[in-house]
């Protein structure tokens, strides 16, 4: 809408004598309750016009009906002039732009991303909390690209401590040598599974000592599995042969259940890196600090930074026996990170329960004059709830991603079946659209939200063919595909003199693409593009309800609806692709 903008420059100094920027201006969608599709806000040129806003309205109004061609009417509603732009500009814009090949395909901006997301444990499978994690991180990489980023996507795997330390110690006590082959039950389960009998014999072994008269606090110190746990710790450290190989062993077992719930997940990274290799890092960093006077040592020989002045605390950066704390390794891969890619910007998918934990982080590596640091984001999101209530782990009673994805499998099976559309499909078929539905649902459901609200996860809900969801977005462009599937299109570009108010919402809607991946990607937020989907499904089934396609009154104007809906199927496919969601062909 450049062209609006120039006239709307010219018209001010014609009228008002006054030289205003494009950027002064302030363009807008024009509200669903009035007549037109572009809003100028006039407020700010009566300091120009010495006139009400609705008279210096209407003056520019004029003045832009008389100068552009495009431009069919006006109305001025209190300081907003709404603008009716002519059917050709519109039916111009599909043929010109949107139906082509490279429509809401942005230029490459010469920048480099780096989105790490995922960071699980490997002493346990993933759960609901990952799976927001997963598709948020996935999603924003999926949007950066498209607004013409290099992407680099990442994952840091927590594969060393005490925690990965019970699952072993557990495993060895209580195991029977068992394997994922022995069990037919997936790696990173059968891991879980060991770190939660750790913690219930390690709570009996509490309770024990308690009733022996220890105090709670004792009595979590002195239990022997504790004591196991970590001797073993220090032999892994030590790197003692068999340690290192159980160690292995059970992360490979891990990693191949990992790698199942990827794939169903429909997540992918380019590189993994791992705390066993970078927990030794950032020691470097804390010398350079130390001399730089970023970083002090107190009398024990810990090494601190003071925060205060910044509103924060004082924080340790390194223990007084010379080990590492968390913020020391987070530093050190950091660096690492940068060294191995110089991207100018490093997105952070974690959840807000580290919101502190990152503010301290950046802040420490500016003040220690790393000029990257500038560029590192912590996209922070919230819990996710369901409605028997909030997600626990140590207890076993998680609510596992594989099972939420079976789960999601299942009621789209129900529902689908419900609808009994499918009865020509094969088995296989059957399978893959449970899954594609199922998923599709999840994802959305979890995407449309602003990541930084905490949400309530209804998977009976997310698989309404009516709702606010993936399925009716997707059953959208399959009832879009049934409807080109019976049409022959000739390719010729069909001029209808005048469109229908729904044919010219449905292109409008349609232009907006480009925007839209532009506003997700700064915001790096997801629910944009579900957000403007979900409208653009909307106003395409209303176009459908009140216009026949395949019964038009005239070749010409069937041509038209044809080439429209191609459009609308392509362009929902490739803002449901955004968000990482499949669209079927068929429903």
């Amino acid at each position: 809408m450049n062209f609006i903008i120039e006239s709307t420059v010219k018209a001010v100094k014609q009228l008002y004598q006054a030289d205003i920027a494009p950027a002064d201006i302030s363009l807008q969608e024009t509200r669903k309750e009035f007549e037109g599709q572009v809003t100028i806000v006039t407020f700010p040129f009566t300091k120009f016009s010495r006139k009400s806003p609705e008279q210096t309205g209407a003056e520019i109004g004029e003045y832009l009906k008389k100068s552009l061609k495009e431009i069919s009417a006006f109305n001025v509603i209190k300081g907003f002039l709404n603008i009716s732009i002519c059917s050709a500009y519109w039916i111009d814009q599909l043929y010109t732009e949107i139906l082509k090949d490279d429509f809401a395909v942005l230029k490459p901006n010469g920048k480099k991303v780096m989105v790490e997301y995922s960071s699980p444990n490997t002493n346990k499978p993933l759960h609901l909390g990952h799976v927001r994690n997963n598709l948020l991180g996935y999603s924003v990489a999926q949007i950066l690209e498209a607004a013409g980023y290099e992407v680099i996507k990442t994952n840091l795997v927590n594969d060393r401590g005490i925690h990965i330390c019970k699952s072993m110690l557990a495993w060895q006590l209580y195991g029977n040598g068992e394997t994922p082959q022995s069990t037919g039950e997936k790696g990173d389960h059968l891991v879980g599974k060991y770190y939660v009998i750790f913690d219930k014999e390690y709570k009996k072994e509490i309770e024990f000592l308690k009733s022996e008269g220890q105090t709670e606090e004792e009595a979590k110190k002195n239990a022997p599995l504790i004591k196991q746990a970590q001797e073993l710790l220090l032999k892994w450290e030590a790197g003692e042969e068999k340690v290192i190989d159980l160690w292995k062993t059970m992360n490979t077992w891990v990693y191949d259940g990992f790698g199942k719930t990827y794939k169903a997940l429909g997540v992918e990274f380019d590189k993994f890196y791992y705390e066993s290799n970078t927990y030794l890092l950032g020691k470097d960093i804390i010398d350079e600090g130390l001399q730089s006077g970023v970083f002090f040592k107190k009398e024990d020989g810990s090494v601190w930074i003071d925060l205060t002045e910044d509103g924060l605390d004082q924080k340790l950066v390194l223990r007084a026996d010379g080990t590492s704390v968390y913020m020391t390794q987070d530093m050190g891969t950091a660096q690492l990170k940068y060294d191995d890619f110089q991207m100018d910007e490093s997105i952070y998918v974690v959840g807000n329960e580290q919101d502190y934990h990152f503010k301290v982080l950046f802040l420490i590596l500016q003040k220690l004059g790393k000029a990257w640091a500038r560029g590192l984001f912590h996209l922070s999101y919230g819990m996710v709830d369901l409605p028997s209530g909030k997600m626990k782990s140590r207890e076993g009673t998680v609510v596992d991603a594989d099972d939420l994805i079976a789960e999601m499998e299942s009621t789209a099976r129900k529902q689908t079946e419900a609808l009994g559309k499918i009865n020509d499909f094969g088995e296989e078929e059957k399978e893959q659209l449970y899954h594609t539905i199922g998923m599709g649902a999840l994802k959305y459901f979890l995407l449309k939200v602003d990541p930084k609200k905490r949400l309530l996860f209804d998977p009976n809900e997310s698989v309404d063919f009516q709702g606010h969801t993936g399925p009716f977005i997707q059953y959208t462009h399959a009832r879009i595909k049934s409807v080109l599937n019976r049409a022959t299109i000739t390719g010729m570009e069909t001029d209808p003199t005048e469109l229908a108010p729904e044919e010219r919402d449905l292109i409008v809607t349609l232009t907006q693409f480009p925007d839209i991946i532009t506003q997700a990607a700064i915001a790096y937020n997801p629910g944009t593009v579900a957000n403007y989907v979900y409208e653009l499904a909307k106003t395409y089934n209303k176009f459908y309800h009140e216009h026949s396609i395949l019964q038009a009154e005239d070749e010409l104007v069937k041509q038209f609806r044809l080439e429209l809906s191609v459009a609308s199927a392509k362009v929902i496919s490739k803002a449901m692709n955004l968000l990482g969601i499949d669209v079927p062909e068929r429903m």
